[in-house]
């Protein structure tokens, strides 16, 4: 080979890591990510490629099997849970698992010579798709296997041999890496997400009125928010309502939330102010304890109605956040923009106000967050306007109802966190 030709195959070589590493990395979805690297590596190093992917419980499943034609592959026919790993490590796949390789298949054995279950599995995989030889290289990262990468080639004449093994380890090690950071990503997230479904709280009964709330995670990634609603009763028997949402889509977000929860809710039982009041303090507290944390944030009192029937008192103040949304039972739809004051965390000398509504029987309010109105290609107003006649819509169904149908038909395609706190006063017949 002259030395021009070794260059160039060494810039393929290169090529071929970085478009493969690169492919894994354009997706924050590890299984997508893996799809789309062994598709680099099916075009221009092997005819099919395979993941093998162990949990944290040692339990391994096979992840990914991308194929050059992919009409060779019968659909949902490869992919799923896979034979225990076995102590004795017979076979190349589990010698693999146990940490050997780059392993090279120039021979590959039928199916009835296999010596475990999970080589078994492995052969008949090379017989169903023809594997003439292969590459089993360990998925390795923090001298742990996080499992295993199979390239096989079909054509008798041009199989896999030694010299392939360097580029396979090479690009395999590149490769690991970046599966372990997806998963430590994807543990973060999970973490997070536990963390903050944790945090939502048992909402109180109160004696004629309905409450209920949802909250639901974004659904194009594994995202977490600072989303949380609140809902309690205060000594002197008013409800009071809170939904927010801390700035970030993190742990950190997660734990903010948290702390602001729990500050709100102390000063909202030991003061007894008006909800601009609890705000105010709410801001300075924050501004003291949490340093860099900005939130948007609402906080209501329900008041019970002085006379049998009539209208139920709402005391609000709102922090930055989406006015609520206010639904009589006929369908008429109205947003509460008064009592509007800067985000918590901006300024804590900021003096809010306190607005007053009123609540006609079998109203509905509704607090949210913006994962449930807003998308990216289009104004707030028509999201405010979707919004009020989804509601409009739903006027008369049960609260419940309500609640599922405005979360189901709004934020199935949100790319934010969504949460909704409803409230219908429903007072007994006299």
């Amino acid at each position: 080979m002259s030395k021009d030709e070794d260059g160039r195959t060494r810039l393929d070589r290169l090529a071929l890591l970085a478009d493969a590493e690169a492919a894994l990395a354009s997706t924050l979805d590890l299984l997508d990510g893996l799809r789309r690297a062994c598709r680099v590596l099916t075009g221009r190093l092997g005819d099919w490629c395979v993941v093998d992917l162990l949990d944290e419980c040692g339990r391994l499943e096979r992840a990914v099997v991308v194929h050059r034609t992919p009409e060779a592959l019968v659909p949902g026919g490869y992919e799923g849970p896979l034979p225990p790993v076995p102590d004795d490590a017979g076979g190349p796949l589990p010698r693999v698992l146990r940490g050997a390789g780059p392993l090279l298949l120039a021979d590959i054995s039928p199916p009835n010579r296999a010596v475990n279950p999970l080589h078994a599995r492995q052969l008949e995989l090379f017989e169903q798709l023809d594997a003439r030889s292969a590459v089993i290289t360990p998925l390795r990262a923090r001298r742990e296997v996080l499992g295993a990468l199979t390239v096989a080639r079909t054509d008798p004449h041009h199989p896999f041999t030694d010299a392939d093994l360097p580029l396979i380890e090479g690009l395999v090690r590149g490769l690991a890496v970046q599966v372990d950071n997806a998963r430590l990503y994807q543990q973060t997230q999970r973490i997070a997400e536990r963390f903050q479904r944790a945090l939502l709280p048992e909402l109180p009964h109160v004696p004629n009125l309905q409450i209920a709330a949802r909250y639901a995670s974004a659904q194009t990634v594994a995202q977490v928010g600072g989303d949380w609603y609140d809902a309690f009763v205060l000594p002197r028997g008013n409800t009071a309502l809170v939904i927010g949402d801390v700035t970030g889509h993190d742990l950190q977000a997660a734990i903010d939330m948290s702390a602001l929860r729990n500050m709100l809710r102390g000063i909202a039982v030991d003061r007894r102010e008006p909800p601009g009041e609890v705000l105010r303090r709410l801001d300075i507290a924050s501004h003291t304890l949490q340093h860099d944390a900005t939130a948007t944030c609402i906080y209501a009192l329900v008041k019970h109605p002085p006379h049998h029937n009539g209208p139920w008192p709402l005391h609000h103040s709102c922090a930055g956040h989406l006015p609520p949304l206010l639904t009589t039972a006929e369908g008429d739809t109205r947003y509460l923009e008064t009592g509007a004051g800067l985000l918590i965390g901006l300024d804590p000398q900021h003096q809010r106000p306190t607005a007053i509504d009123h609540l006609p029987p079998h109203s509905t309010l509704l607090l949210y967050t913006d994962g449930l109105i807003e998308r990216r290609s289009e104004s707030l107003e028509r999201g405010f306007a979707r919004l009020r006649q989804h509601a409009a819509a739903l006027s008369r169904e049960p609260l419940e109802t309500f609640c599922d149908e405005l979360l189901g038909g709004l934020a199935a395609d949100s790319t934010d966190d969504a949460a909704l706190l409803a409230l219908r006063p429903s007072p007994a017949p006299a």
